[in-house]
């Protein structure tokens, strides 16, 4: 269960949208999903909990009708590369939505578009899970865990209140290891030189102490360094 429920739209009802509107409905979020056919949302089990809508999910009433001026996230989850991309736009920047994601087939097309700054997830590497880490990417996922279950690799988002500020603070305020920062899709290893941009993805070595550490100072901001002079 997240912390705080959030209303989701997810865009394409085939096999991985119907999936996220039944696990993000378990989770605790109001849903919205949109697809073309009525006969796809079949693929929902009876009494699910969200909403259904017919209808293009670039179609700005269409948005509407789905809940976009309220909206936290949104997925465009369709089988067209075109379409998710134009839906995910118009979400951005007609809605302000602020988690977006679109998948997309042309791996290519997906770089671009990351460097873009519209979140992308290639069909070689689309799962669930990590639509839903794009969806929220103010939770640290944990990629690998030790043997003993102490040591774990985790992935989590910088939050913009970071923007500006050394890395490298991070690390002698939690004791976590920063091993990489994802940086405009290219992951960097030379950490302690970089100040934090927007979209940083961050990979850290972390026990349970450090993690709950890392997790507070990048939640809250509380014993920040100050932000660097431009």
């Amino acid at each position: 269960m997240f912390d705080s429920a959030v209303h989701v739209i997810v865009v394409g009802c085939g096999r991985v949208g119907s999936r996220l509107g039944v696990e993000l409905i378990g989770d605790g979020h109001t849903v919205a999903v949109i697809d073309k056919s009525d006969a796809a949302f079949k693929r929902l089990p009876a009494g699910w909990g969200g909403t259904a809508i017919v209808g293009a999910g670039f179609d700005r009433d269409v948005l509407i009708r789905a809940g976009a001026e309220q909206a936290g996230a949104l997925a465009a989850v369709t089988s067209g590369d075109n379409s998710n991309i134009l839906c995910a736009r118009i979400a951005r920047e007609t809605f302000g939505i602020p988690n977006v994601v679109a998948r997309i087939y042309d791996p290519r097309r997906a770089e671009i578009y990351q460097r873009l700054g519209l979140p992308t997830v290639a069909t070689v590497t689309w799962t669930t899970d990590q639509v839903l880490r794009k969806l929220f990417p103010e939770r640290s996922v944990a990629e690998w865990t030790d043997a003993t279950g102490r040591l774990q690799l985790v992935e989590r988002a910088l939050p913009r209140q970071w923007c500006g500020r050394r890395l490298r603070e991070l690390e002698e305020a939690t004791g976590a290891r920063l091993v990489a920062v994802v940086r405009d899709g290219t992951p960097r290893c030379d950490v302690g030189e970089l100040i934090g941009q927007d979209g940083d993805v961050l990979l850290a070595a972390v026990t349970f102490s450090t993690r709950a550490r890392l997790e507070e100072l990048l939640t809250v901001g509380e014993g920040a360094p100050a932000r660097v002079a431009p």
